[in-house]
């Protein structure tokens, strides 16, 4: 660790999945494994985000959240982060302008699940995000996200990578995303915390 950040060589490449990991749970892994293998990543970093601005509701303490996914992963090449609230960014295109800033040389990926799509247009900057990193996109339980008509989708829809080429996404010069099906995990955090089963992240 490089001043409580990740450490990364030049020319590797990894996946950013944020979110609040409030709590984390399978989901969270599914989507990980998923994104490593289709998109051929060295490694994915959990960036646990302060606060989501499109949320009214404020989330257990970072540090909180952060310990329960650390006791939730297993796999080496998936790391934990707080770098959000490390640099203090609170957007995402603010915490991928830093990283590029900080690691040159790393191929960086945002990693999103597909109900991400309905929301994209309505986070700060967005379009700066298209524009810095490739983005990809794993499919999740619900309604037809990838067929159903949004902003990114419908503007980006020539730079689209197809899934059969969706390991080399991560050295493609943005913008480009790539839209991978994958077998499903219904797994969610909104429905641990109506559950109130927040401790028992495998149930």
């Amino acid at each position: 660790m490089r001043y409580n950040l990740p450490y990364a060589l030049g020319g590797q490449k990894i996946g950013l999945l944020g979110g609040s990991f409030d709590p984390a749970h399978e989901g969270h892994i599914h989507i990980t494994k998923e994104a490593m293998k289709n998109f051929h990543l060295d490694a994915v970093w959990w960036l646990i985000s302060p606060r989501n601005p499109l949320k009214k509701k404020k989330p257990e303490a970072v540090r909180d959240r952060k310990t329960n996914a650390e006791l939730l992963l297993k796999d080496s090449n998936t790391f934990v982060t707080d770098l959000e609230f490390q640099l203090k960014t609170q957007y995402t295109y603010e915490i991928i302008l830093q990283l590029k800033r900080l690691y040159w040389g790393v191929s960086f990926v945002w990693i999103m699940g597909a109900d991400s799509l309905e929301t994209f247009d309505l986070w700060k900057n967005w379009k700066v995000i298209m524009a810095e990193v490739p983005i990809g996109v794993i499919n999740r339980p619900g309604k037809n996200y990838f067929t159903k008509k949004n902003c990114m989708t419908g503007r980006y829809k020539t730079f689209q990578l197809p899934s059969s080429h969706s390991k080399i996404l991560a050295v493609k010069k943005p913008p480009v995303w790539c839209f991978v099906t994958a077998p499903l995990n219904h797994n969610s955090s909104t429905q641990i915390r109506s559950s109130g089963n927040k401790n028992n992240f495998r149930n």
